[in-house]
């Protein structure tokens, strides 16, 4: 028997966060957690079909942060300022819900290389190029697809 898989729900900063993730994070928990909704769901076998909700408090990923507070954040200003910019970026709104492949088409239809800087601005990861890194190769998969 299958065990069903609880439903992924991301703050919408998360779903770039998820593009680039490489495997590190705020904690030991927090990187097991987040690998196994990245690599082990959105990224494994038919990850193109998981069901992401969107919301604007704490969330999947959020589960295990260590900076977590109740459903907030100890960067809740930072955090705010990041799910707005996303948001907007996506046209995303609380309680919508899509696949990650939609999600995919999403970020490479409306967040083109080089706007991390801009988009992600105050976001401690950004400073490592991942996520761009990782948005580069969405938009070079997706010219060779045309």
């Amino acid at each position: 028997m299958a065990v069903k898989k609880s439903p992924v729900r991301f703050r919408p900063h998360h779903f770039l966060c998820a593009l680039g993730f490489q495997g590190a994070g705020y904690s030991p928990a927090f990187t097991a957690n987040m690998s196994e909704i990245v690599d082990g769901q959105l990224r494994g076998h038919d990850g193109h079909k998981t069901r992401i909700t969107v919301t604007f408090v704490a969330d999947s990923i959020c589960t295990p942060c260590p900076e977590r507070r109740g459903l907030g954040c100890v960067k809740i200003n930072t955090i705010k300022q990041l799910d707005e910019r996303h948001a907007k970026a996506l046209n995303l709104q609380n309680g919508v819900s899509l696949t990650w492949g939609d999600a995919l088409k999403r970020i490479q239809k409306k967040v083109p290389p080089g706007s991390l800087k801009t988009l992600c601005q105050n976001c401690q990861w950004l400073e490592l190029g991942a996520c761009e890194a990782a948005l580069t190769r969405l938009h070079a998969q997706a010219t060779n697809k045309d």
